[in-house]
């Protein structure tokens, strides 16, 4: 199948939107402050100018004992009940400006002097200041995002480096490593427990193989030199019954040995020989082996040239798989076809049998799984044809299923791609 590697995105995305949104909760909650503060100084510093001009005013009333009238003083209110002496200063805001007030005694009586300053330089400074933040805070999140979209895509260009590189090892080529980024940092602690697990991996491959190779051995010579001596035997005693029912456990025996080692090379993910097959070619080979069951007829239909890439042995083994579970559920007739179909191969075996059930048609693929048809015709049987039939579609990039058609009985159907092997699905 395409592998197809992840260019992080989401984590990009996810990081960059964390980074945006922190920097502009805390732009927010300072320019907020900002404000307030700036508001609150410009004020105070309005505040004091009118106090400082009520206090010369002041001042100068206690000096010469009278109300005097210079240009420019602020307006003097006289307050004649009340009689209490100096006070400090008091405090009134009007429309765009503060008036301070200085309580002086003039002449026996107590008069209140005012002094007034503007507040339209406070405003004229906040609203430059937010004029300034409405544009400059956007501006800021976007170089914000910028600079973490930037980093972090940097930040874990090692790690997509290590994905696409474990994308392509497989069993067959364990002997590849991820590369380990110079930095000192998690990515280069990540490549390097891949590595690690990797030496363990192939080390427990390698040992998974050897012992694969020495359980064929040691399986099938000892096999092999009993199956000779009840030949033999069965040629050589008068009553052969025995000898040659001992022929068949041995025949069962080799055949389940032969099919647990072919389980264990496909799990273990060795691909198959890359060579051109032809399908058709294959199909009606070994539709014309004899069968347990002569009484059932293989009939063929076979387009010329279905050619296909792959393991000629494995393709024959799935065309033996598909046809022997067919003659063993068909009442009379097996059908096998072969054709194209634009890109792909299509291999289709149908038997006029009772059928697979609907809720069956994917339990008939596990490993030692058996119907009860299939128990009551073939006592022998071990239940991993189909099984080993789908593991060799899918390691040469097809797929077998149960297909449905309007005929009587069951239809297996195994799809795989034509032509050329795309050595992208490698």
């Amino acid at each position: 199948m395409t592998r197809r590697l992840p260019r992080f995105g989401g984590v990009r995305l996810r990081a960059t939107a964390a980074a945006v949104l922190t920097v502009a909760v805390a732009l927010g909650l300072a320019s907020v402050v900002l404000l307030m503060v700036l508001q609150d100084n410009l004020e105070k510093s309005a505040r004091a100018e009118a106090a400082e001009k009520a206090r010369a005013v002041a001042a100068a009333v206690k000096v010469a004992g009278s109300l005097p009238e210079p240009p420019g003083v602020p307006a003097v209110t006289r307050d004649v009940n009340v009689t209490t002496a100096l006070e400090g200063p008091t405090w009134k805001t009007g429309s765009g400006y503060v008036v301070a007030g200085e309580k002086v005694d003039a002449q026996g009586k107590t008069v209140t002097i005012q002094g007034r300053s503007s507040l339209a330089p406070t405003r004229q400074a906040i609203a430059t200041l937010r004029h300034l933040l409405l544009p400059g805070v956007p501006a800021l999140l976007l170089l914000v995002a910028l600079l973490t979209w930037t980093a972090v895509g940097r930040a874990l260009k090692p790690v997509s480096a290590i994905r696409g590189k474990m994308a392509d090892i497989t069993a067959h080529d364990l002997d590849q490593r991820v590369p380990e980024p110079d930095s000192r940092d998690e990515i280069a602690a990540l490549a390097r427990t891949v590595n690690a697990t990797l030496d363990r991996l192939q080390v427990a491959v390698e040992q998974h193989k050897r012992f694969v190779a020495d359980a064929a051995h040691e399986l099938r010579s000892p096999l092999a030199v009993l199956r000779t001596r009840l030949e033999l035997t069965a040629y050589r005693t008068e009553a052969p019954a025995v000898p040659a029912q001992a022929l068949v456990d041995v025949d069962r025996i080799q055949t389940l040995t032969a099919d647990l080692l072919l389980l264990a090379r496909l799990d273990a993910g060795e691909p198959p020989r890359d060579q051109e097959v032809d399908l058709g070619q294959v199909a009606a080979e070994e539709a014309a082996q004899s069968r347990p069951r002569p009484d059932v007829t293989v009939t063929l239909d076979i387009a010329a040239d279905v050619l296909v890439r792959g393991s000629a042995d494995q393709l024959r083994r799935l065309v033996a798989n598909l046809v022997d579970n067919a003659v063993r559920h068909a009442t009379t007739t097996v059908m096998v076809r072969v054709r194209a179909d634009g890109s792909h191969a299509v291999l289709e075996v149908a038997d006029d049998g009772p059928g697979i059930p609907q809720e069956q048609r994917e339990i008939v693929f596990d490993r030692f799984t058996r119907l009860d048809e299939a128990r009551d015709r073939d006592r022998g049987g071990s239940g991993l044809g189909l099984a080993i039939a789908r593991d060799i579609a899918v390691a040469h990039h097809g797929a077998l299923s149960v297909a449905t058609t309007p005929e009587p009985g069951a239809c297996l159907r195994a799809v795989l791609p034509a032509g050329p092997a795309d050595a992208s699905r490698r």
